[in-house]
């Protein structure tokens, strides 16, 4: 059995006035758009989340507790429903809000339980006499996590939130769930209409890798920029 591929198909006109080739440039704009601006929800939430896990603080430490386990036990895809039929429902002003604000929320604070067991994990990973010599010196607990802790916690979790940073990308295929033409809603689409499922997948296929594969790689730009030569990691 043969089969033949046509990759014209993009230049098909969708019966819009534009292209599958625009159509599916535009899905990956929106991709990109909702995982970039998701993750700068999740690495504000998340770290915060993170810092308060690890404070002397009990009531902190059972907030930040509670936020992990809250968002890490239910599924991505329940959230955004929650998200985008319940929430709305129970705070009307929130039916006025875009869809694409509400995924990027529902994908971020997803994300934000995940980085904040990396940098709970990055901070207390670090030897206890860096906390007892920052407190020595006369600094508070604030300002011993603002200049002695995070400083190394976040060099150390830098590979981990990148593996974060690539699974937004992924995770952001839930978009299509509340109709929002991201690369998954152009790809079942385009392959209705179409009927050139091969083609059609391929390319989504290849624009996803790309676009995790470059997080990936400016990631390990910024470790190699910020890592502290020499230093090597554990102890208490």
């Amino acid at each position: 059995m043969s089969s033949s591929w046509d990759w014209q198909v993009f230049l098909q006109d969708t019966g819009g006035g534009e292209t599958y080739l625009d159509w599916l440039i535009s899905a990956w704009g929106w991709t990109l758009s909702v995982a970039l601006s998701s993750m700068v929800v999740a690495m504000v939430v998340g770290s915060i989340v993170g810092i308060c896990r690890t404070a002397p603080s009990k009531a902190l430490v059972y907030f930040g507790n509670t936020w992990t386990e809250l968002f890490r036990n239910i599924p991505l895809l329940v959230q955004i429903f929650l998200w985008y039929h319940v929430i709305p429902s129970l705070f009307p002003p929130l039916k006025s809000v875009p869809s694409f604000l509400l995924v990027v929320f529902g994908l971020g604070l997803f994300t934000s339980a995940r980085v904040a067991e990396q940098v709970r994990a990055g901070i207390q990973s670090l030897p206890r006499g860096q906390t007892n010599a920052g407190l020595a010196l006369g600094f508070t607990w604030p300002q011993t996590y603002r200049f002695v802790i995070l400083p190394m916690a976040f060099r150390i979790v830098i590979p981990p939130l990148t593996s974060e940073s690539m699974s937004i990308i992924k995770n952001s295929s839930v978009a299509f769930a509340v109709s929002i033409s991201e690369l998954t809603m152009f790809a079942m689409q385009a392959q209705e209409e179409t009927s050139r499922g091969v083609e059609v997948y391929l390319a989504v296929t290849l624009l996803y890798f790309i676009s995790a594969f470059s997080i990936n790689r400016i990631m390990l730009v910024v470790e190699n920029r910020i890592r502290i030569p020499g230093y090597v990691g554990g102890g208490k």
